[in-house]
């Protein structure tokens, strides 16, 4: 799309602008960490460099946002705005998806605790690794494949979903099934995050790669809904809308399915959790597509955001 001179300065602007007020934000409340600096540097010298590197960034802000939003939940703990679901969750999952085992009644997660296997433990680890690089990655394919309308919609409704999932971890703060067997029902603030069944791929593997992930996560009450259940959901969504092979069909299909089982077998998650994101992540489809896109200045919007990037 050729722009004039004014329109490319007010673009510009609005660059620096964002890169200054993000930056600002994160110094004076959370604190810089190596990948802030990199990820702006990275994001200035593409908008800057040529219009198809410019599109590309404006392109992906859904994504940005994504992650600064997460970030920033640092800003306010969820744990200081409601209590901590503990023992509630944990007697709802027994009570409802309880499985007798030995003459008492276990979660699912303590049943597979009693039953982990190696090669259950790879693959799982493997889907995990999944939940956030195969949808980018995913959206990264509609977009070059020439699907920028399949992918803006992907991306708004992938940031969309997890706004809605932050938004509820505020609301109804929980605990994770791990966080039971490790600290109890009692919800100390502040406790660290824990790689709980995931620690298997990393001893059998020698990576140490959730190890590294989890360690830096400072709130572990965020557990409803498990939003790791939602991402590959949503992509798998739009390979059924947009113009992808079968091979894209089942691939996310696997993927999907296989990071559910996984967040119960690892621990991470209840199967409410799960049941949770997928929950999360209808209401986010179902809400863009049919509510918001019948707005005539939100479609107006959408129509403009593509054509940008189309160029």
């Amino acid at each position: 799309m050729s722009q004039t001179d004014p329109n490319k300065l007010k673009a510009a602007l609005c660059c620096v602008g964002a890169l200054a007020i993000w930056l600002g934000v994160t110094a004076l409340f959370i604190g810089f960490r190596v990948e802030h600096v990199v990820l702006a540097v990275l994001i200035a010298v593409l908008f800057f460099a040529s219009n198809p590197t410019r599109r590309l960034i404006v392109a992906l802000v859904p994504f940005f946002l994504f992650g600064i939003s997460y970030d920033w939940m640092n800003l306010c703990p969820n744990y200081n705005v409601n209590p901590v679901d503990v023992a509630d969750l944990y007697n709802a999952e027994k009570r409802i998806f309880g499985i007798a085992y030995g003459g008492a009644m276990l979660t699912p997660n303590e049943f597979w605790a009693l039953h982990t296997q190696p090669w259950l433990d790879v693959l799982c680890g493997i889907f995990y690794l999944c939940w956030v690089p195969v949808p980018i990655f995913f959206g990264l394919w509609l977009y070059f494949r020439g699907q920028k309308a399949s992918y803006l919609h992907f991306a708004l409704v992938f940031l969309l979903v997890n706004l809605l999932g932050f938004s509820f971890y505020y609301v109804h703060p929980a605990a994770p099934p791990w966080y039971v067997a490790n600290h109890g029902f009692e919800a100390v603030p502040g406790t660290l995050g824990e790689v709980a069944g995931l620690g298997a791929f990393d001893r059998i593997t020698g990576l140490n790669i959730f190890d590294g992930l989890y360690a830096r996560n400072s709130n572990v009450f965020a557990a409803l809904p498990s939003l790791h259940s939602a991402y590959t959901l949503v992509a798998f969504i739009y390979s059924l809308r947009s113009r992808c092979g079968l091979g894209w069909k089942i691939a996310l299909g696997i993927i999907t399915v296989g990071i559910w089982f996984t967040a119960v077998y690892t621990s991470h998650h209840y199967i409410i959790d799960v049941l949770g994101g997928i929950a999360c992540a209808l209401v986010g489809f179902l809400l863009f597509e049919y509510a918001l896109m019948r707005i005539p200045a939100f479609n107006h919007f959408i129509a403009r955001y593509v054509a940008y990037i189309k160029g």
